[in-house]
Protein backbone atom coordinates (compact mmCIF):
# COMPACT_ATOMS: atom_id res chain seq x y z
CA UNK A 1 0.00 0.00 0.00
CA UNK A 2 3.13 2.15 0.35
CA UNK A 3 3.38 2.52 -3.36
CA UNK A 4 -0.30 4.10 -3.90
CA UNK A 5 -0.77 7.78 -3.57
CA UNK A 6 -3.38 8.58 -0.28
CA UNK A 7 -6.00 9.18 -2.86
CA UNK A 8 -5.18 5.68 -4.48
CA UNK A 9 -5.82 4.47 -0.84
CA UNK A 10 -8.99 6.23 -0.80
CA UNK A 11 -10.40 4.69 -3.82
CA UNK A 12 -9.80 1.04 -2.76
CA UNK A 13 -11.46 1.56 0.89
CA UNK A 14 -14.47 2.79 -1.13
CA UNK A 15 -14.08 -0.01 -3.48
CA UNK A 16 -13.67 -2.15 -0.79
CA UNK A 17 -16.92 -1.57 1.30
CA UNK A 18 -19.37 -0.94 -1.69
CA UNK A 19 -20.81 -3.99 -3.97
CA UNK A 20 -19.08 -3.33 -7.57
CA UNK A 21 -19.53 0.53 -7.44
CA UNK A 22 -19.58 2.33 -10.78
CA UNK A 23 -17.13 4.82 -11.29
CA UNK A 24 -19.60 7.41 -10.85
CA UNK A 25 -20.77 6.14 -7.59
CA UNK A 26 -17.14 5.94 -6.11
CA UNK A 27 -17.08 9.65 -7.61
CA UNK A 28 -20.12 10.92 -5.41
CA UNK A 29 -19.20 8.69 -2.33
CA UNK A 30 -15.35 10.08 -2.37
CA UNK A 31 -16.70 13.85 -3.23
CA UNK A 32 -19.48 13.22 0.09
CA UNK A 33 -16.04 11.74 2.18
CA UNK A 34 -13.62 14.22 0.82
CA UNK A 35 -16.18 17.35 0.63
CA UNK A 36 -13.95 17.89 -2.98
CA UNK A 37 -15.06 17.79 -6.37
CA UNK A 38 -13.44 15.06 -8.11
CA UNK A 39 -12.73 15.43 -11.61
CA UNK A 40 -13.00 12.63 -14.34
CA UNK A 41 -9.50 13.30 -15.08
CA UNK A 42 -8.03 12.58 -12.05
CA UNK A 43 -10.49 9.49 -11.18
CA UNK A 44 -10.24 7.25 -14.20
CA UNK A 45 -6.49 7.18 -14.39
CA UNK A 46 -6.05 6.53 -10.73
CA UNK A 47 -8.85 3.30 -11.21
CA UNK A 48 -6.67 2.11 -13.97
CA UNK A 49 -3.93 2.12 -12.04
CA UNK A 50 -5.14 0.14 -9.12
CA UNK A 51 -6.77 -2.22 -11.91
CA UNK A 52 -3.56 -2.54 -13.81
CA UNK A 53 -1.68 -3.34 -10.57
CA UNK A 54 -4.11 -6.26 -9.67
CA UNK A 55 -5.96 -4.34 -6.62
CA UNK A 56 -8.74 -4.03 -8.60
CA UNK A 57 -10.92 -5.72 -10.83
CA UNK A 58 -13.07 -3.56 -13.87
CA UNK A 59 -16.09 -5.15 -16.04
CA UNK A 60 -18.76 -3.60 -17.77
CA UNK A 61 -22.42 -3.08 -16.32
CA UNK A 62 -23.69 -1.79 -19.55
CA UNK A 63 -22.23 -0.27 -22.89
CA UNK A 64 -21.79 3.13 -21.11
CA UNK A 65 -20.84 1.98 -17.66
CA UNK A 66 -18.48 -0.36 -15.99
CA UNK A 67 -18.12 -1.34 -12.21
CA UNK A 68 -15.29 -1.86 -10.01
CA UNK A 69 -14.89 -4.87 -7.24
CA UNK A 70 -11.91 -4.82 -4.97
CA UNK A 71 -9.52 -8.45 -5.99
CA UNK A 72 -7.98 -10.35 -3.05
CA UNK A 73 -4.45 -8.46 -3.91
CA UNK A 74 -6.59 -5.75 -2.95
CA UNK A 75 -7.92 -7.33 0.19
CA UNK A 76 -4.53 -8.09 1.12
CA UNK A 77 -3.13 -4.72 0.68
CA UNK A 78 -5.97 -3.37 2.85
CA UNK A 79 -5.57 -5.42 5.51
CA UNK A 80 -1.44 -5.15 5.63
CA UNK A 81 -2.03 -1.28 5.60
CA UNK A 82 -4.71 -1.34 8.98
CA UNK A 83 -1.76 -3.81 10.62
CA UNK A 84 1.03 -1.59 10.09
CA UNK A 85 -1.55 1.82 11.08
CA UNK A 86 -2.33 -0.76 14.24
CA UNK A 87 1.14 -1.37 14.80
CA UNK A 88 2.02 2.74 14.48
CA UNK A 89 -0.45 3.38 17.01
CA UNK A 90 0.39 1.32 19.72
CA UNK A 91 3.69 2.48 19.69
CA UNK A 92 2.58 6.20 20.08
CA UNK A 93 0.03 5.69 22.27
Amino acid sequence: MFGLTGFQRDLLYVIAGTDKPSGQTIKSELETDLGDEINHGRLYPNLDTLVDRGYVEKGTIDRRTNYYAITDAGEELIHERREWEDERLDEEI
